[in-house]
């Protein structure tokens, strides 16, 4: 398994830093946030690093994502949510702190006074020219 000596993440999987595990399997890590943004807000985290979603291999993801969808559900049991938030953010514009791939699971409830994104209003006649650019792109 291939760790990043320096990763807050990394220490976690090798034991050298505390969290507070949810969820552990021979290749898969789920713990607590220490700064959580609603009581439950769960990591869950390939063991093996890579700096985000874009640099893991498929299989890693598919299974990453197999984690999140079966410890979900019960977070949100347990903490007494109705629905949850998944987020994954890729660059520090977006968010990201700790540069191993990660996924959040946020709790939610309706009166959890946590805002939904807004949105922007974008000219219509940009969607177009926008499409193509992306289609062309791939």
């Amino acid at each position: 398994m291939t760790l990043d000596k320096d990763c807050v993440f990394c220490k976690i999987v090798k034991g050298e830093l505390p969290s507070y595990k949810v969820y552990e399997d021979e290749k898969y890590l789920a713990f607590l946030d220490i700064h959580p943004i609603l009581a439950g807000h769960t990591l869950v985290i390939p063991k093996e690093h890579s700096q985000d979603l874009l640099h893991t291999s498929p299989a890693e993801r598919d299974g990453l994502l197999e984690v999140v969808a079966k410890i979900a559900p019960t977070i949100v049991k347990e903490v007494n949510a109705t629905a949850f938030n998944i987020g994954i953010n890729i660059g520090r514009d977006s968010g990201q702190v700790v540069f191993h791939t990660h996924v959040h699971i946020i709790p939610r409830r309706h009166d959890d006074g946590m805002m939904n994104w807004k949105h922007q209003t974008v000219n219509e006649a940009e969607f177009p020219r926008i499409a193509e650019r992306i289609r062309k792109g791939l």
